[in-house]
């Protein structure tokens, strides 16, 4: 393997988990010019591996299944404490909306021990989950399964979740970025919890702290759209702040 191919290899490795990368990182991670980075990118794009973006890449793809399989392996301990830190802000008989992902499914497990939950998902592994409550009522929109996750999508799956009103929306995201901007990596995705925020009294966002510092490539919303952040270690100085600034409470598992 040539040192070209080494680098674009690695370079794909740290899109897998951080979905986007800018030139001048690649400049500075591989110790190459700007132009070498973006010939790099251009080669990419050219074999269906990344999709350009103004000053960067990200990665074309969808989430690889394998990847999420990894995930669901990646801070399990960490995601399982987010998710019994979440559940005690939820109480029994309220109206929730759930998102997909693999710390909304340790929330769900979590929620079993509840009493009288409406619960609204377009996760089919989360409502699989939550259809052990014996008194749960749980819906999910019509549509295709997304076999990697296991989100049930359609044109009107936000329309759908629009018809709910929700005492607390639990979502999850693929990054907060170093703006302040929390993000998917998913069109379909970002469209249903942006309807379900609509929604919702009070907005709790779960994350295990890799998510921190990571650019998503869709825009869901700003740190002032949520209420409530649950997660598994304390972020650092600049994001305490911006939460601070946007009136974010935070709630660290295990603290």
């Amino acid at each position: 393997m040539d040192k070209k191919t080494r680098r674009q290899h690695s370079l794909m490795q740290h899109l897998e988990q951080y979905r986007y990368i800018s030139l001048e990182e690649i400049a500075t991670r591989f110790s190459v010019t700007t132009q070498t980075a973006r010939r790099d990118i251009q080669e990419l794009e050219m074999a269906g591996k990344v999709r350009r973006l103004h000053g960067g890449a990200t990665v074309a793809h969808p989430i690889d299944p394998g990847v999420l399989r990894a995930r669901r392996v990646e801070n399990a301990e960490a995601k399982e404490r987010i998710g019994a830190a979440v559940v005690e802000r939820v109480k029994d008989g309220s109206a929730i909306f759930i998102d997909t992902g693999t710390t909304c499914e340790a929330v769900s497990r979590a929620l079993l021990g509840h009493k009288g939950l409406r619960v609204v998902t377009y996760s089919l592994r989360v409502a699989t989950v939550l259809s052990e409550g014996a008194d749960f009522t749980v819906a999910v929109p019509g549509g295709f399964v997304r076999r990697v996750d296991g989100g049930v999508f359609r044109q009107d799956t936000p329309e759908f979740i629009s018809k709910f009103k929700f005492d607390t929306a639990i979502i999850s995201v693929s990054g907060i970025d170093s703006a302040g901007d929390i993000g998917d990596d998913d069109h379909a995705e970002v469209a249903a919890v942006q309807a379900a925020m609509k929604q919702a009294e009070t907005i709790i966002l779960a994350v295990d702290s890799s998510k921190f510092g990571r650019r998503a490539l869709v825009k869901l919303g700003g740190l002032a759209d949520i209420h409530e952040l649950v997660c598994d270690a304390l972020p650092d100085a600049d994001l305490l702040r911006k939460l601070n600034d946007a009136g974010v409470r935070l709630f660290v598992a295990g603290r």
